[in-house]
């Protein structure tokens, strides 16, 4: 006597004969292709979260002014500069107020590669003469920002 697995008593005229469609879906695939998403979200939320990496200080742009300035720039070697002078940290506060009054603020703008001490010890002997400081910098690129 024989056995059939197929359930039509052994008339079966093929290897692979199917009684009708599926119509299960299977979701094996999808819940691993969501698991592995998963585990590269958890893996990438800490690294895009601890990344500390400071270059260039962008801000919106302002209005432009044609008064005359109290602008104190820093170069990258330093050096002060106070207007188109040339001045000493020391001398600093003394050199703004004789030139431009004790109720002017002075801008600050100091190159991105400056240590922040030497911008500190600006800051620092302006507050002191309590002048009023606002820190300059350069307007940010809208045209390679992504939409």
């Amino acid at each position: 006597m024989a056995f059939s697995s197929n359930g039509n008593g052994g008339r079966s005229r093929g290897r692979f004969q199917h009684a009708g469609t599926l119509s299960d879906i299977n979701v094996t695939p999808f819940v691993d292709v969501l698991l592995v998403l998963l585990i590269i979200f958890m893996l990438t939320a800490h690294v895009m979260e601890s990344g500390i990496e400071v270059d260039v200080p962008a801000v919106k742009e302002t209005k432009e002014t044609t008064k005359d300035l109290a602008v104190i720039s820093i170069t990258k070697d330093a050096r002060l500069y106070l207007g188109e002078k040339t001045v000493n940290v020391n001398e600093l506060a003394a050199s703004v107020l004789s030139r431009y009054g004790k109720n002017q603020t002075v801008y600050v703008r100091a190159d991105k590669q400056v240590t922040f001490e030497i911008v500190a010890q600006v800051l620092a002997e302006l507050g002191a003469a309590k002048i009023g400081v606002s820190v300059v910098t350069k307007p940010e690129d809208t045209s390679r920002r992504p939409r």
